[in-house]
């Protein structure tokens, strides 16, 4: 990471972000052309684990290149407010992001894709939701192993921050 001050090392702050969140942006590599699709997620954080689930079509491009190729890259981010300058090098975005690389495994087990979906809608609504067998079988579950991420928050600047109070 260039900018080491806007590192966010604090999980209650990752989780936060990974709260506000919605749209996962998800990079495959398909051969040798990069393929990236926004999607909905869910998550847990566990001992400072991240695990990511997201669901989709049972057939398509993003299953056939997981399939081949199950390393991924993601990108999420929010809070997203851009601000002016008096000069153009002033001008910028505050935002908040989360960004990190790790293993898309296609789930099999219909209890293992329940338990999968209800984090995703518990993540997506807040939310208790109860899956029957019929339901995940329509869909594939996938869940990444994320094997390293870090995260990022560019505050507004202070002159900015006393404008929107």
């Amino acid at each position: 990471m260039t900018r080491r001050e806007r590192e966010v090392t604090d999980r209650d702050e990752m989780i936060e972000i990974l709260k506000k969140c919605r749209i996962l942006h998800l990079g495959l590599v398909d051969g040798d052309t990069p393929y990236v699709v926004p999607m909905n997620y869910g998550y847990t954080m566990e001992e400072g684990k991240l695990t990511l689930y997201l669901h989709g079509a049972t057939q398509g491009r993003k299953i056939e290149v997981m399939r081949n190729n199950p390393k991924v890259f993601f990108e999420m981010e929010c809070d997203v407010l851009a601000f002016d300058g008096n000069a153009a090098c002033q001008y910028g975005t505050s935002y908040a992001s989360i960004m990190g690389e790790g293993r898309a495994e296609i789930l099999e087990d219909t209890e293992e894709k329940k338990e999968a979906l209800s984090i995703f809608m518990k993540s997506q609504t807040g939310k208790d939701f109860v899956f029957q067998d019929k339901m995940v079988s329509v869909v594939h579950v996938i869940k990444i192993h994320v094997a390293e991420y870090t995260a990022k928050r560019r505050p507004l600047p202070p002159a900015m921050q006393k404008a929107t109070e």
